[in-house]
């Protein structure tokens, strides 16, 4: 088999989950395992992801999108069910879906522990560890009766490998879906499926903040990461020369987690 051959999604289907955004991980890796040939469904809880959607087939990938909340079983059905119906079961899944700082009637979710409600610290774990869980129990039939399949976690450097001031709900949810996927992994290995996670650091995506572009000016490389660096591990870790890796946390942060010193 070629070096091509071990990259090709030729004939796959990819779901990617969180891709509203034209400048985050969720689109970039959308583009990735496009033009490496699957064929692409992209959900987002706007309807802004049809602006993305067509944005895939202007780059002549095959692409359709989904609106709708996926803390909600049913929306998640939903979602699995239209990838199918447009493009075969789904032999790709990546749960991008969640992110921080949204408020749950004018309560803040981030906060540490003591200043959050819980209320706030569940949805925090809704949208970044059971949106994941929930679109996951939906593709893993297909996969096991397929033979194969891959499913690739966004989860964060901030609760598995280290943690922020003030979103301990975040790092309790991120750091609960680096669990999720090292126990799916051992659960469906036998049947040819891989989950594996990817850890992003400091990334100048759409929703990063002034504070969170400073903060990557410090991390070893001297940068924050750029979104086609996170997207570009997201297709090999789904494409076949990963069939041999599972259950890992990739953790992509220009070395921030390894630096014990910081001052320069």
């Amino acid at each position: 088999m070629s070096i091509f051959d071990q990259l090709s999604l030729s004939g796959k289907c990819a779901l990617v989950t969180g891709a509203g955004s034209e400048v985050g991980i969720g689109f970039a890796s959308a583009i990735f395992l496009g033009e490496l040939g699957a064929r692409i469904t992209i959900a987002s809880t706007t309807a802004r992801i049809e602006e993305r959607v067509a944005q895939l087939h202007a780059r002549g990938i095959s692409a359709v999108g989904f609106v709708g909340d996926l803390t909600d079983p049913q929306s998640a059905q939903e979602l699995v069910q239209a990838s199918r119906a447009a493009h075969g079961p789904v032999d790709i899944l990546v749960n991008n879906a969640g992110m921080t700082s949204r408020a749950v009637a004018g309560e803040p979710e981030s906060g540490s522990a003591h200043l959050l409600t819980p209320a706030a610290f569940r949805l925090s774990l809704s949208r970044n560890l059971e949106s994941a869980f929930l679109v996951s129990r939906q593709v893993l039939p297909d996969m096991i009766r397929g033979g194969n399949g891959r499913i690739i976690n966004i989860a964060s450097v901030t609760g598995p490998a280290m943690a922020m001031r003030g979103e301990a709900a975040y790092a309790a949810a991120k750091a609960g879906l680096v669990g999720l996927t090292r126990s799916m992994a051992l659960d469906y290995a036998g049947h040819g499926i891989t989950v594996n996670a990817v850890a992003p650091g400091w990334i100048a995506s759409s929703s990063q903040t002034e504070g969170e572009r400073l903060e990557g000016h410090l991390v070893p490389v001297g940068r924050s990461g750029r979104v086609d660096e996170i997207a570009s591990a997201v297709a090999w870790l789904a494409s076949p020369s990963a069939a041999y890796l599972t259950g890992q946390c990739l953790i992509i942060d220009g070395g921030n987690s390894i630096a014990e010193q910081r001052a320069r």
